[in-house]
C-alpha cells in the first residue's frame, strides 16, 4: 500500500550511531544479523541496500542476462541490472491506461501498486493494483508481455484485463497481488490488507485469470490489525506465507514488520514458529528495523538457478526516509524455515 504524503523528517545520524553502539535494534531478523560495533552504511551494505528508489517492488526475475524488479509508480515502474549491483531505468509498463480502471476504481489516476511478475507459457505475467489510499475500491490487474528487454522487436505489454475487484459491499481489499504457481501446475494469488486480511484465490493455469470468475471460492489465510504485501512461496514440504504488520509511507517513522508463517497446504492453516495460527494473529518476526534501515516490506523471493534472494524495500534513515531496494541472500535452515545470510565485506 503506497501514501501519497511526504515523507517525515530524517532520524539524525548521531541517534542512529547511539543506536547501533548500544546494540539496540528495533527488531531482529531470522539468521544473520549486523554487528552492533558496524557504522550505519555498513549496515545498509549488510543488508543488501541498492541505489535504487522503489516501493512495494516486486520480486526479481530474469530475462536473459538482465534482472529485472518492478515497482509502485505511474504506469508500474521498472529497473534492471545485470549484476545485481548497477541498476538502469526500464520503461513504464503502461503509458496509456486501461479504460477498465475508471470503472472499477474511478479515484486512481495512474499510480499503481505493488506488481507481481511470474513467467509461465513462454511470456511474463505481470499483476498490479489500481486503488486509492485508505479505501478498498480497488483491483487487481493483469499485463502479459513475451520478453521484458525493451530492445527486443517482441517487446510489448499486453493489457489482459482485471483479474478481481472490491468496493464498499465486500469484506476484502484487492490490493497486493502474489502469484505461485504449485508443483502441481495450479495457480493461485493471494492478495489483501487490513480490512479482512489476507486472502488466496485459485487462477487459470492457462489465462491467469480467476479460475471461476462467476463464483471464485476465496480462502482467508492471516489476520492482524495492520496486515498487508503477503508473498507466497513454496520449498520443499512448505508453503511460506510472508507478510508486513505495522504502517508504511512514514519515512522514519514507518513501523512496517515482515513476518512469516508456514503451512503443508496452500489453502492454509498457515502457522508461524510458535506454532499458532496466522489467522488468529500469529506470525514469526522475519525482518523488521536496523539502525538506519527502517520499515522493510513488501517480501520477495527468486531462485537464481538453486541460490534464493530475499528483495523488499526499506526507508532509508540516512537519506530523508527514502524507500529503497534490499537484496540479500537468503537459505532454508535446517528446520526448514527460511534465514537471511547478510552481504559480508
Amino acid at each position: 500500500m503506497i501514501n501519497n504524503r511526504k515523507l517525515i523528517a530524517l532520524i539524525p545520524t548521531v541517534l542512529l550511531a547511539a543506536w547501533l553502539a548500544t546494540g539496540c535494534y528495533a527488531i531482529t531478523p531470522f539468521g544473520e544479523r549486523p554487528s552492533a560495533n558496524l557504522q550505519p552504511r555498513q549496515i545498509l551494505a549488510e543488508l543488501g541496500a541498492q541505489p535504487i528508489h522503489v516501493h512495494d517492488p516486486s520480486p526479481l526475475i530474469r530475462c536473459g542476462k538482465q534482472y529485472w524488479v518492478f515497482s509502485t509508480g505511474w504506469g508500474v515502474i521498472s529497473y534492471y541490472s545485470y549484476d545485481l549491483h548497477h541498476w538502469r531505468f526500464g520503461p513504464r509498463v503502461f503509458h496509456r491506461l486501461p479504460r477498465w480502471f475508471q470503472k472499477y476504481v474511478p479515484a486512481n489516476h495512474g499510480f499503481l501498486w505493488a506488481p507481481d511478475v511470474i513467467y509461465f507459457h513462454n511470456r511474463y505475467w505481470l499483476y498490479y493494483a489500481v486503488s486509492t489510499f485508505g479505501a478498498h475500491v480497488s483491483a487487481i490487474g493483469l499485463a502479459s508481455n513475451r520478453t521484458l528487454d525493451p530492445l527486443d522487436p517482441l517487446y510489448h505489454w499486453k493489457d489482459c484485463g482485471i483479474v478481481i475487484s472490491s468496493n464498499q459491499a465486500t469484506s476484502f481489499n484487492a490490493i497486493d497481488p502474489s502469484v505461485i504457481r504449485t508443483p502441481n501446475g495450479k495457480m493461485w494469488m493471494s492478495f489483501g490488507s487490513f480490512f479482512s486480511g489476507i486472502k488466496l484465490v485459485q487462477l487459470n493455469a492457462r489465462t491467469g485469470r480467476l479460475l471461476h470468475p462467476r463464483h471464485p471460492h476465496i480462502y482467508s489465510l492471516a489476520k492482524h490489525h495492520t496486515i498487508e504485501a503477503s508473498e507466497l512461496y513454496h520449498h520443499g514440504h512448505w508453503y511460506y506465507l510472508f507478510l508486513n504488520w505495522g504502517y508504511c509511507c512514514r519515512g522514519v517513522h514507518s513501523t512496517y514488520n515482515i513476518r512469516v508463517g508456514r503451512s503443508r497446504r496452500i489453502t492454509g492453516p498457515y502457522r508461524d514458529r510458535r506454532g499458532r495460527e496466522m489467522m488468529q494473529g500469529g506470525g514469526s518476526l522475519f525482518l523488521g528495523s536496523i539502525g538506519p534501515f527502517i520499515g522493510p516490506g513488501q517480501s520477495g523471493i527468486f531462485d537464481d538457478h538453486g541460490k534464493y534472494l530475499f528483495t523488499c524495500h526499506f526507508y532509508n534513515g540516512l537519506r530523508d526516509g527514502l524507500s529503497q531496494l534490499a537484496v540479500m541472500r537468503l537459505a532454508f535452515g535446517s528446520s526448514g524455515w527460511p534465514e537471511l545470510i547478510l552481504n559480508h565485506p
